[in-house]
């Protein structure tokens, strides 16, 4: 039997959490809901400054709908398995939670800077897409450090993939395209703090 440590447990465990949570939300109420998404641990700004800081985790593992619980799911099966080869099981979920807690505090300071300009918006959002941007972010910079290719990716596809994702959600009216870009650069910087490249052990001359 294959070892378990050779096997991609911590995105597959991901994975199960947002699918059995968005089971839980369609059965009980409807994941199309704005008012109920809410209600069940959206992202709201002024709800976390009003002391519900535990939106800025939840949110992550929420979707609204099918369609966007499938794309955000296939795009982690295959970010996140080139994730957790490169980090390592316990680094990779570090870095992945401190991802989509970062890109949600990146929005709470968007809502201050909004504020500051006279601009009164703020809207509920949820999705792993900030988190999954910023693996793309986090896997950019750890090919950089792999002399440009990690397994198979290379640098100018993993540039070329951040831009085409980046453009389509510019492309929809209801994407969080600043949960997107904060994602990307969330992601960088985690990279370069909890990432340590492996070391290739010395080959002694015998003889």
């Amino acid at each position: 039997m294959e070892d378990w440590k050779d096997k991609d447990v911590v995105t597959w465990g991901i994975m199960l959490v947002n699918i059995v949570y968005f089971l839980y939300l369609d059965l009980t109420g409807s994941s199309e809901n704005v008012a109920f998404m809410l209600k069940h641990g959206a992202m709201f700004v002024p709800a976390v400054l009003d002391g519900e800081y535990y939106r800025l985790l939840t949110a992550v593992f929420m979707h609204f709908g099918i369609r966007h619980l499938v794309n955000n799911m296939l795009i982690l099966f295959i970010f996140g398995s080139f994730m957790e080869k490169a980090m390592g099981k316990r680094r990779y979920l570090l870095f992945y939670l401190s991802c989509g807690i970062g890109v949600n505090l990146v929005q709470v300071g968007w809502y201050f800077w909004e504020k500051s300009m006279g601009i009164e918006e703020a809207i509920v959002s949820a999705g792993a897409s900030g988190a999954i941007f910023g693996i793309a972010g986090g896997l950019f910079y750890i090919i950089l450090m792999n002399r440009g290719q990690l397994e198979t990716l290379k640098t100018h596809q993993m540039v070329l993939m951040i831009i085409i994702s980046l453009y389509l959600g510019f492309r929809s009216a209801e994407t969080n395209n600043l949960a997107h870009i904060a994602g990307v650069v969330v992601g960088f910087i985690l990279a370069i703090l909890i990432y340590r490249k492996p070391r290739h052990p010395k080959i002694a001359n015998i003889g």
